[in-house]
């Protein structure tokens, strides 16, 4: 039997469907979301959808170019570098060491700038000021030159480059959370809640923190995006992974004396780079206006 509505009702979507009725209406978000999307698989069904083993040599067929070229061959899709290795099974193996790795370490700094911005923006004097404000310092420097000073330190490698981009990333973390959740606490509905008898946990995850989601979700998007450039340089100035790991950036710099010869072996990592920043960047920007939109309402 059909439902007989006699109130004219007006319908209210939940704040997750403003958002994303906001951010569909972006064309260009949705694609950098498809974008993003495709670059998840691939970095999850990369080492099972490769024809071939990232270090497999094949002597006979060095420097072959794209299957689309008139000497290309369709078993070696985006060609051979110097030693006969598939390129499209380079790219796929690398899709986890350069955008796994950043998930993985923006994972990391985000929990821990989460708790430390977290602590410090509830907390009032000098202890707020000590927690807030004692990484700050570093927010002058950028976060790539930050972490080539660290991996001058480390020394060379994926595993160090890994802690020093997570290191250089702290810093932006804390600082977000902390101003974040502080400019919030000094609002009046925290008064008020206080006043009612809310204790300090009910205050911060129920009515401080719906109010910072959206600051902390660009602000991880955004990281995400540097954390994945960084990795790159790091591993094409030879100091983040080492030959004959197939990470993006390190392919680009095992490539560079073939660049005149097989310009291939140069360019698809590096769009494969470039790709992957621009979507999401576009996935960010999306979502911070989306989320600037709903807040306006």
């Amino acid at each position: 039997m059909a439902h007989t509505n006699y109130f004219d009702e007006e319908r209210i979507d939940s704040p997750s469907r403003q958002v994303w009725r906001h951010f569909s209406a972006n064309p260009f978000s949705v694609l950098g979301l498809w974008g993003l999307i495709i670059i998840l698989l691939l970095m999850i069904l990369g080492p099972w959808i490769a024809p071939y083993l990232p270090e497999a040599q094949n002597l006979e067929n060095p420097l072959l170019p794209p299957s689309w070229h008139a000497t290309g061959e369709v078993r070696y899709f985006l060609g051979t570098d110097d030693l006969g290795r598939d390129m499209l099974s380079r790219l796929l193996y690398g899709a986890y060491l350069t955008f796994g790795s950043a998930l993985l370490i923006v994972a990391i700094t985000l929990t821990l700038g989460f708790v430390i911005g977290a602590i410090s923006g509830t907390l009032t004097g000098l202890k707020s000021s000590i927690l807030g404000h004692l990484l700050d310092s570093l927010l002058s420097i950028p976060s790539l030159l930050l972490a080539i000073l660290f991996v001058a330190v480390l020394g060379p490698g994926l595993t160090h480059v890994l802690w020093a981009v997570g290191l250089a990333l702290l810093p932006q973390f804390v600082h977000t959370i902390h101003n974040a959740i502080h400019d919030e606490m000094q609002k009046e509905y925290v008064t008020a809640a206080k006043l009612d008898g809310a204790n300090r946990f009910q205050i911060f995850w129920f009515v401080v923190m719906p109010n910072v989601w959206d600051t902390l979700i660009v602000q991880t998007t955004l990281s995400v995006s540097v954390a994945t450039l960084d990795i790159a340089a790091l591993g094409f100035l030879g100091l983040g992974a080492q030959s004959p790991t197939s990470e993006w950036g390190a392919l680009v710099a095992q490539n560079l004396d073939n660049l005149l010869v097989a310009p291939w072996t140069i360019t698809i990592p590096g769009f494969a780079i470039l790709f992957t920043v621009l979507v999401i960047n576009l996935v960010g920007d999306g979502l911070r206006s989306a989320l600037k939109s709903v807040r306006q309402v």
